[in-house]
């Protein structure tokens, strides 16, 4: 065991979905600087080239692909790519998801509920399967963090109940892939990351909500992105090689648990 911050991610291939900004894109340059190679996935293809040029190594060593993730067939390819241009794969970390944020609960359409359940839970259900396939194969066992929210555990509120509904089921999902992917090695964890200071947590916020909102955190601010990376980092590396089925609470102290 070797006790550096990067502990065991050298020339790792790892895969990070949301890639183009936020938290995503930070999650993607820590791995980087712990000297992984990246498969940075999203849709924009344009916040994907500023991820790369912010990333040590830049194209050279790491990769962009342009992806909907709601687009189930497309998912091996990615896993693929990692293979086929570092050698191995070896980590998933899924950031990307997807909120429809309603005034009432009452303005909740069917197509606001399948959008976020297709997107953030069954899309990453198959993700992860076909994470963790890819592991199989190359023998060495990995690790897959997904992402929910302090809604999870809170079940939101007004319309956001349907986004919550989505990152209650990661946490549950995650556990029970944990159990069955045990036996090959593969570890499953979930980040829970409170208010962060990205351009999903501010959209459609008044400036008195968001004010009402940090008022109830204990540290008083917003995260930044990269004060989420490190417990990503904690969980793919040595330092969380004995941590499977547990939810990370980085929440500035929003929840206690």
């Amino acid at each position: 065991m070797s006790w550096d911050i990067a502990s065991g991610l050298d020339d790792t291939g790892v895969v990070v979905t949301g890639a183009a900004r936020g938290i995503g894109r930070s999650v993607a340059a820590a791995f980087a600087a712990g000297g992984a190679r990246v498969v940075a996935v999203d849709l924009d293809e344009r916040g994907l080239t500023e991820t790369l040029e912010l990333m040590g190594g830049g194209p050279a060593r790491h990769v962009a692909v342009v992806a909907d993730l709601a687009d189930l067939g497309g998912h091996r390819a990615l896993f693929e790519t990692a293979r086929a241009k570092f050698g191995r794969i070896d980590h998933l970390a899924h950031v990307a998801a997807v909120l429809r944020r309603r005034a009432t609960i009452d303005e909740v359409t069917e197509d606001d509920w399948d959008f976020q359940v297709g997107v953030n839970l069954k899309a990453s259900f198959f993700l992860f399967r076909e994470a963790a396939n890819a592991f199989k194969v190359d023998g060495r066992g990995g690790s897959i963090t997904a992402f929910t929210s302090q809604g999870w555990m809170t079940g939101g509120f007004g319309g956001s109940v349907v986004y919550s509904a989505t990152k209650g089921g990661i946490v549950s999902m995650t556990r029970g892939m944990a159990r069955t992917y045990a036996p090959d090695s593969i570890r499953v964890n979930t980040v829970s990351p409170g208010a962060v200071n990205t351009p999903m947590m501010l959209g459609g916020m008044t400036d008195e909500a968001l004010s009402s909102f940090v008022g109830n955190i204990p540290l008083g601010r917003l995260a930044e992105p990269d004060e989420i990376s490190g417990a990503v980092l904690y969980l793919a590396s040595n330092h969380g090689s004995y941590v499977t089925g547990a939810t990370i609470n980085v929440s500035g102290g929003f929840l206690m648990y």
